[in-house]
């Protein structure tokens, strides 16, 4: 499967944005799905995931929780990532992954994921 991450931009605080991952080439369902993300200077942080074959086992750093939903569109083989509520802090070069036989406990681990998009840059100005 191959991924193409799209749909970042530059938005104020407060805003909103949606992330879109599309794959081609395998059933993107059957695939654990990631959203990573890394700031300038900083280590790449885990930001959502999605379980396999699901559109219910979604889990969240912190920071994100209660802003950011993770979905699944399987008829479309993509994966979204809706953003509200954005803060300057959540300026960062967003990466989608994929991974085809990752499990639950391994979604927030990048290392785990066997297939990256490259990165849509997210900027959030205050």
């Amino acid at each position: 499967v191959q991924l193409q991450a799209f749909g970042g931009g530059l938005v104020q605080a407060g805003g909103s944005l949606k992330l879109s991952c599309a794959a081609s080439g395998g059933t993107f369902s059957s695939y654990g799905v990631g959203w990573f993300r890394q700031a300038p200077g900083k280590e790449r942080e885990f930001v959502a995931a999605i379980n396999r074959w699901s559109n219910s086992g979604t889990y969240y750093v912190d920071s994100v929780k209660g802003r950011f939903t993770i979905s699944r569109d399987s008829a479309k083989n993509t994966v979204y990532l809706q953003m509200n509520s954005l803060k300057p802090e959540d300026t960062a070069v967003y990466y989608c992954a994929a991974g085809a036989r990752i499990i639950t406990s391994s979604l927030t681990s990048a290392d785990r994921y066997d297939v990256w998009g490259r990165g849509t840059q997210v900027t959030v100005s205050s």
